[in-house]
C-alpha cells in the first residue's frame, strides 16, 4: 500500500505550492494559533483525494466556454481572492457578491456569505451551474471530461478506489473540498505574540491596536480571540447596513417576493447572483426570518490585510475604510444590529487597529501585504 502511494507522494509535491506541501505530507493538521480542522466523518483526508482537489479547483474545462475554474475567483497568487469588488464569471458576467478567500474556509460551519450551504462538498457544486459563475446548465459535462481523461481516472482510483464509471459529482466535490481543508494559515505575528511567546513579534502599535481590538474598539465580541486559538469569527450573520439602502424603499416588496418566490421552488444560487435586491437580503433568503433580513456572515480576519475589497458587496476598499465604517457605527437602518454603534476612536488608535490587523497576514501571504505599501 504504501510503495502505492509513492507516485501520489510524488504528484502533490509538484503540484501543491510551499505553503501547501510542506504542512500536508507532515501530516500537520494545525499551525500556531488555530485549532485543528474540522474533517467530515464521512470524507477523510487523504494525499490522493487532496491532489485531486487541486487539479480539479484549477480546471477551467468545467465552465461553458472554459475560461474560469474555482481558482479564477479564488486565485492562490491573490490569497485565494480575485482582487475584485464583485466576482466575474464566464464571459466576464458579473454577479452580486464579493469572492471570499478560500484561506481557512474550513472552520466555518456555514458557506458563502449568506450561509446557504451547510459544508464546503455543498458549496463547491453551487458556481459549477450558476450562470454567472462556470455557467453549466448541469453537472453532466464536469463528469464528461473527467471520464474521457486518463489522469482524472487514475487520480480518482487512487483518491476513491472507483472506476471511471461510477465517478459521480459527489466525489468530484469531495475531492475539492478535502483541497480546500488544506488551505489553512496561521503562524502570523499575532500568533507569535500572543501564542508563541514572542514578545518582539508584533510592533508597538499592533500591540496598542490588539488592546482596542479587544475592549473600545469591541471587534472581538464578532471576531473572537481564544485563549490556545483563534479563528477570528463567531460563524453567525450581522447586519452593518452595508448596501442596506439598495433595498430599504421597497423592502417588505422584496421580501414577500421571494417568500412567494420559495414556495415555487426559487433557485437561492441564480436569483441571489443575478439580482441585487434579493441578494442584499442576506441571511434572510435562506431562512426567511425577519430577522435575519441585511444580515452577513461574519468572515475570518485572518490574512484580513491581503484580502480586500471588503463587505458582501465589496463595496469597502480599504482596512482604513473598515475601520471608519465600524466607528460611524455602521450604515442606519431598521434591522442594524444592537451591537454596532459609534466608538468614538481618534486618528491614532485607528492607525493602531490597522496595525493590529496587518499583524494577522500569516508568512506565507506576507509578500502581498509588501506589495500593497
Amino acid at each position: 500500500m504504501r510503495n502505492r502511494l509513492i507516485p501520489v507522494v510524488i504528484l502533490v509535491l509538484v503540484l501543491m505550492p510551499l505553503w501547501l506541501s510542506t504542512s500536508v505530507l507532515a501530516g500537520k493538521t494545525r499551525a500556531l494559533g488555530l485549532p485543528p480542522v474540522p474533517i467530515p466523518s464521512d470524507n477523510p483526508q487523504n494525499a490522493a483525494k487532496i491532489a485531486l482537489g487541486m487539479k480539479l479547483f484549477m480546471d477551467k474545462r468545467f465552465s461553458a466556454d472554459s475560461t474560469v475554474s474555482c481558482a479564477t475567483c479564488h486565485d492562490p497568487k491573490r490569497a485565494f481572492t480575485d482582487g475584485l469588488p464583485i466576482a466575474e464569471g464566464i464571459k466576464k458576467k458579473k454577479g452580486t457578491r464579493n469572492s471570499p478567500t478560500v484561506i481557512n474556509a474550513a472552520y466555518y460551519t456555514s458557506q458563502f456569505w449568506d450561509g446557504r450551504a451547510p459544508s464546503l462538498e455543498e458549496q463547491a457544486k453551487g458556481p459549477f451551474v450558476n450562470p454567472v459563475e462556470h455557467g453549466l446548465k448541469d453537472f453532466s459535462p464536469i463528469l464528461q471530461v473527467i471520464k474521457r481523461d486518463p489522469k482524472y481516472s487514475s487520480l480518482f482510483k487512487k483518491a476513491f478506489g472507483i472506476d471511471a464509471d461510477r465517478i459521480g459529482i459527489e466525489h468530484v466535490v469531495k475531492a475539492i473540498a478535502s483541497f480546500e481543508r488544506t488551505i489553512v494559515s496561521g503562524d502570523s505575528p499575532f500568533d507569535r505574540y500572543m501564542y508563541g511567546g514572542e514578545k518582539g513579534a508584533m510592533s508597538e502599535a499592533a500591540i496598542r491596536g490588539l488592546k482596542l481590538y479587544r475592549t473600545k474598539a469591541r471587534c472581538q465580541d464578532c471576531h473572537p480571540i481564544g485563549q490556545t486559538s483563534a479563528i477570528f469569527t463567531d460563524n453567525k450573520f450581522h447586519n452593518l447596513g452595508v448596501g442596506f439602502s439598495v433595498i430599504e424603499p421597497r423592502l417588505m416588496e422584496i421580501v414577500e417576493k421571494v417568500k412567494k418566490a420559495k414556495e415555487k421552488g426559487l433557485k437561492l444560487d441564480e436569483t441571489i447572483l443575478q439580482k441585487q435586491d434579493i441578494s442584499e437580503l442576506g441571511r434572510f433568503v435562506v431562512t426567511l426570518n425577519i430577522e435575519d433580513i441585511g444580515r452577513f456572515k461574519t468572515p475570518t480576519l485572518r490574512n484580513v490585510a491581503v484580502t480586500g475589497p471588503y463587505m458582501h458587496d465589496g463595496s469597502v476598499e480599504t482596512l482604513e475604510d473598515v475601520i471608519e465604517l465600524y466607528n460611524q457605527g455602521g450604515e442606519d437602518n431598521p434591522m442594524l444590529d444592537s451591537g454596532i454603534r459609534p466608538l468614538e476612536l481618534t486618528e491614532q488608535e485607528k492607525a493602531d487597529l490597522v496595525e493590529f490587523l496587518k499583524a494577522l497576514t500569516s508568512p506565507e501571504y506576507a509578500g502581498l501585504l509588501k506589495d500593497k505599501k
